[in-house]
């Protein structure tokens, strides 16, 4: 499972930076900044493509606060397909990304991932990363069976 996605600064407005305090959260990888998303982080956050602007928003419901959703920050592209989320009004959306971790391995992403938007009781964002089962490939290189949807691609 896809536990973190990184962003290269270069990507990320420096407002956003600032007004989400994510100075903090920026790695040197080889001499390119970059921003880092982990699930463990508190508070779990991703950047997001949304109605043409990229926002950051809650990643997920790790702490359970919404009932109606499940308490992971990751959804099977099935059940989307399957339309099990369309009570919740989702809206497909990207979360540009570098690099991704799964299982301590970083690999390149060309574009990103897909993500699904929902609101929470408030009204607020949260996105769910979309996965699906894991490529052989995937599968040898981070011993995980599932993976992210990459937009454009695939391992």
């Amino acid at each position: 499972m896809c536990t973190a996605i990184a962003l290269a600064t270069s990507e990320l407005p420096l407002s956003l930076l600032e007004q989400y305090g994510l100075t903090d959260r920026v790695h040197d990888r080889g001499g390119e900044k970059e921003v880092r998303f982990y699930w463990q982080a508190n508070p779990t956050l991703l950047p997001v493509w949304w109605d043409g602007r990229l926002r950051i928003v809650r990643w997920g419901n790790r702490d359970r606060a919404e009932r109606k959703l499940p308490p992971t920050g990751w959804t099977w592209k099935e059940s989307v397909e399957e339309g099990k989320w369309s009570a919740l009004s989702p809206e497909p959306v990207l979360v540009p990304a570098t690099y991704a971790l799964a299982n301590g391995v970083w690999y390149r992403v060309k574009q990103g991932v897909q993500g699904l938007l929902v609101r929470d009781r408030v009204g607020l964002p949260i996105v769910f990363l979309v996965t699906e089962p894991a490529t052989r490939y995937y599968r040898v290189m981070t011993r995980a069976e599932w993976m992210p949807s990459l937009v454009g691609e695939v391992i």
